[in-house]
């Protein structure tokens, strides 16, 4: 269990990129889910012991990560949104370099914990290609064996999906779910549907603050019958803001569908749908510039 109490990251040009996060991550596959900026990757960084909050704690197990860093990171496996490799080194004598630095001494070790990682990661064919020539979806999946070096307790992995075709990003999510079984693994991401495809519990941040946690599931059945959808012309739709609490819109035939959030029919043609874990994001993002500023938990 990873256990964040009060964690504020405060820089020192006076921006606050996280405020009083609080956070109970059990093993398993936990979606940290919010838009660009909201403080996912500096979250991600406090964690991974690369930056000290200025204030809070973080506990892994019995392990205290803020004043024994080195010993989280004898367990910690991290791939972050951007990674520097050497582009004309092979993928296996990339890993076997890795493999050194993470103290795996023993050659024939390192030969086993590289070939399975290859292997585990669809990456034994192109093994002894240069990493400069791999695709954004084969360097990510590099990116992640080179994480599991060590057999890490916990992996973080940060906007891990973004630029990749359908076809790898489903091939990254199925390795993640796999790892995702035995260890605690965070995905920090601002793609909603690799949340909903993979993780049993989430939560939402905006402006560094958790804004809410829950099991996707739940979270969807609890915005239930709260999101009404209507079919618009463009020109009706700064009318439609300005008249409804509308927490999305999308063009669909040269329509606009716009989703609104209210407790009963707000009539004028709308109709009562389905939500979706979108909805409830979009209208905690909603809230969170409305001014709500507690967390909700489901």
């Amino acid at each position: 269990m990873l256990q964040l109490k009060n964690v504020t990251h405060i820089y020192p040009n006076g921006t606050k990129a996280l405020d009083d996060v609080s956070l109970s991550i059990p093993k398993g596959m936990f979606g940290l889910l919010g838009p660009n900026g909201a403080g996912k990757s500096t979250l991600m960084r406090t964690v991974a012991t690369l930056q000290t909050p200025t204030q809070g704690e973080i506990n892994f197990g019995d392990l205290d990560i803020l004043k024994q860093p080195e010993k989280l990171r004898e367990t910690l496996g991290y791939l972050p949104q951007d990674f520097g490799v050497y582009p004309r080194v092979s993928a296996y004598d990339m890993l076997d370099h890795m493999a050194i630095l993470k103290g795996v001494s023993s050659a024939a070790d390192r030969k086993g914990t590289v070939e399975t990682l290859l292997d585990q990661t669809n990456l034994w064919e192109v093994r002894k290609k240069a990493i400069a020539g791999f695709s954004g979806g084969m360097r990510q999946r590099f990116g992640i064996a080179q994480a599991l070096i060590g057999n890490p307790e916990l992996i973080i992995v940060d906007e891990p999906t973004a630029g990749l075709d359908p076809e790898e990003r489903n091939r990254f999510l199925n390795l993640l779910a796999e790892i995702g079984e035995n260890v605690v693994v965070i995905l920090s991401t601002h793609i909603v549907e690799d949340v909903s495809d993979l993780c049993p519990n989430m939560a939402i941040i905006s402006e560094g603050r958790i804004r809410m946690t829950g099991a996707p599931l739940d979270l969807i059945e609890k915005a239930r019958g709260t999101v009404w959808a209507k079919t618009i012309s463009r020109d009706q739709l700064d009318e439609a803001k300005r008249s409804y609490n509308v927490i999305s819109t999308r063009l669909f035939a040269g329509h606009t569908i716009i989703h609104v959030l209210a407790d009963s029919d707000p009539g004028d043609g709308f109709g009562l749908v389905d939500g979706g874990l979108e909805d409830v994001y979009f209208s905690t993002l909603v809230g969170a510039r409305n001014g709500s500023t507690a967390p909700i938990a489901a």
